[in-house]
C-alpha cells in the first residue's frame, strides 16, 4: 500500500477504492429495493412515486448521499418528520440488511477517510438508530465485496457469479 503524505499507512489501498464504492452502492440499492417494497406494503393508501421517493430519501439520509432525483430531495424537505420516523423504524423494517448496513456504512467512513472525508456522522447516526451492530467484525474488503454480491444476486439486482469447473487432470 501507499503511505499518505504524513507517512501513515492507509487503511485501504486507493486501487480498492472505487470497486469498494461499487459494493457500497450496492448496499444502498438493496437497502432502497427492501425498503421501497416495505414502504408499498404498510402505506397502501400511497399511489407511486411516494414509496420510491421516501424510500430513495431514507437511504440519502442514513448513507450521508445526495439525491440525485430532485423530485427526492423536495419529498424529503417536505416530508422530514416521515423520512426520520422510517429512519427511527428501519432496523425492524429491515432487519435481514443490518449486518450488510453495518458492514456498507463502515466501509464507506474508511473510503470517506481516506480521501479526506468526514463520515464519522453516519457510524452514529446508524448507531443512536439502532442499526449498527457494534459486535460484527470488520470484515476483509474482499469478503465484503463478495458477500455484498451474492445478497445482491439473492436480491435480483446483479446476476449471480458463475464459477468454472477446475480443468479435468488427465490420468497418467
Amino acid at each position: 500500500m501507499n503511505q499518505d503524505a504524513t507517512g501513515e499507512q492507509p487503511l485501504v489501498d486507493n486501487k480498492v477504492i472505487p470497486v469498494m464504492r461499487e459494493a457500497i452502492f450496492t448496499v444502498q440499492m438493496l437497502l432502497f429495493k427492501v425498503l421501497r417494497q416495505s414502504v408499498h406494503d404498510r402505506y397502501v393508501d400511497q399511489a407511486e412515486p411516494f414509496p420510491v421517493h421516501l424510500a430513495g430519501a431514507v437511504v440519502n439520509n442514513l448513507f450521508g448521499t445526495q439525491p440525485t432525483d430532485q423530485a427526492v430531495a423536495a419529498f424529503a424537505g417536505v416530508n422530514r418528520e416521515l423520512v426520520e420516523r422510517e429512519l427511527r423504524e428501519l432496523s425492524s423494517h429491515c432487519q435481514e440488511l443490518l449486518p450488510v448496513l453495518t458492514d456498507g456504512l463502515r466501509m464507506k467512513t474508511i473510503c470517506d477517510n481516506q480521501e479526506g472525508i468526514h463520515s464519522i456522522p453516519s457510524l452514529l447516526m446508524a448507531k443512536a438508530l439502532g442499526i449498527l451492530q457494534e459486535e460484527r467484525d470488520l470484515p476483509l474488503p474482499s469478503t465484503f465485496m463478495l458477500q455484498v454480491r451474492a445478497l445482491a444476486s439473492a436480491h435480483g439486482l446483479i446476476e449471480p457469479m458463475e464459477t468454472t469447473p477446475p480443468p479435468e487432470e488427465s490420468p497418467a
